[in-house]
């Protein structure tokens, strides 16, 4: 399933009700490396980044995100795997620009699926 157009990003369900309380979201990546890691709602993309970084989390959501209605900049990167270009958001996310959040739990091997639209936390 790919929602064209559409870009993700994984957090926490903790960080996510966070941004709610702040009015946007940031990420600790936009501190550090200036910009928030996002990818592709596919299951290439989104999950290669979940079952590396994420393997046996719980807790966490995928903010499912509309670039067309970002004030920051999106910009699509080359990353270690030549040919994969993954978004990158540099700066705040507008919550307007979240057009869902998804619950995101890992499988009981701590892989992860890719979430159903309408599991909406």
């Amino acid at each position: 399933m790919t929602v064209t157009g559409m870009i993700a990003h994984i957090t926490s369900a903790a960080g996510w009700q966070a941004a709610l309380s702040a009015g946007s979201y940031t990420a600790a990546s936009l501190r550090t490396q200036g910009f928030i890691h996002c990818s592709a709602f596919n299951a290439e993309q989104l999950l290669a980044v979940a079952d590396f970084l994420y393997a046996g989390q719980t807790g966490l959501v995928v903010l499912l995100i509309d670039p067309g209605r970002l004030t920051s900049e999106v910009r699509y990167e080359d990353t270690e795997s030549p040919g994969q270009f993954f978004p990158h958001v540099y700066g705040p996310l507008d919550l307007e620009a979240v057009t869902a959040v998804l619950d995101f739990p890992p499988r009981p091997d701590g892989t992860f699926s890719l979430p159903k639209l309408d599991t909406h936390v």
